[in-house]
């Protein structure tokens, strides 16, 4: 693979008012599915090497789309995600953190025409098992899917008390408090959103104040709000039994910065102009 091929072509939005960070768009293998799995990444190395492997007996019905937000560490090298089944990889080239890399997958997905996208982190936590459901949740017309470790069926392994308390706590009750129905495990990044409530005029999710976590929480909360169709499916959720917890989130700075994104969220709202 030459390597202009390797680097991708630069993605282009033609929507006007979505605002989407820049990035470049390897393609590997034409649409083959209704709905995308977007993984977003940053330099997960061997784990996101293991959790592709891993999911390829369950990602029936799903094109594997990388939201890289730029990695450094040559794990999505083309060739070995080529050999995975992978559709394609979009790189971020412009500002952002986790929600630059959701805006970049949902609006590429959405010009794709997918009529769903599930999410899924890209260090390895999540069992795939769970994938299947997520599909037929969105099948059956479910709008806004949330997986949970806390759902009867669901299980998290050698999870960290510090987020086990502060999930059932502070977030999950926040989030519900705002959303005005009760979600169990809010911090968890394995969930699925169908085309129909993404597009929807007021809800408007590619906006630049969407930068680190906040779209995961105003999505939530959202999806409630409105009135659109909204689940909870249990899964499974593994940390490392020892060794350093794979997480981008600081212990200080970083978890202060999460709180005023919750807060925010929950009491001044990122709903659209009306």
């Amino acid at each position: 693979m030459s390597g202009a091929d390797e680097l991708g072509s630069e993605g282009r939005v033609q929507h006007a008012g979505w605002q989407v960070p820049a990035f470049r768009v390897l393609e590997l293998r034409p649409k083959a599915a209704r709905y995308a799995l977007c993984i977003p990444v940053i330099n997960e190395g061997e784990r996101i090497r293991r959790q592709l492997v891993r999911s390829r007996p369950f990602v029936g019905g799903l094109d594997v789309v990388l939201a890289d937000g730029g990695s450094t560490d040559g794990a999505l090298a083309a060739d070995f995600l080529a050999s995975t089944g992978a559709r394609a990889r979009l790189t971020k080239t412009g500002p952002g953190r986790l929600s630059a890399q959701m805006r970049m997958a949902i609006a590429w997905c959405l010009e794709q025409g997918y009529e769903g996208l599930v999410f899924v982190d890209g260090n390895d936590k999540d069992d795939p098992e769970a994938l299947p459901r997520f599909v037929r949740e969105l099948e059956d017309g479910v709008d806004h899917v949330q997986g949970s470790r806390y759902l009867p069926g669901g299980r998290g392994e050698n999870t960290p008390w510090s987020r086990h308390l502060g999930v059932q706590l502070l977030h999950a009750p926040l989030i519900s408090l705002a959303a005005r129905r009760r979600y169990t495990d809010t911090t968890n990044g394995f969930r699925a959103y169908s085309a129909r409530f993404l597009l929807d005029p007021r809800v408007q999710p590619l906006r630049e104040v969407f930068v680190a976590y906040e779209l995961h929480y105003y999505l939530a909360i959202r999806a409630a709000r409105l009135g659109f169709r909204v689940s909870e499916i249990p899964v499974v959720r593994r940390y490392p039994p020892a060794g350093k917890t794979p997480t981008k989130i600081s212990p200080l700075r970083g978890n202060l910065r999460v709180l005023g994104t919750l807060l925010r969220a929950v009491f001044l709202g990122y709903d659209p102009p009306r």
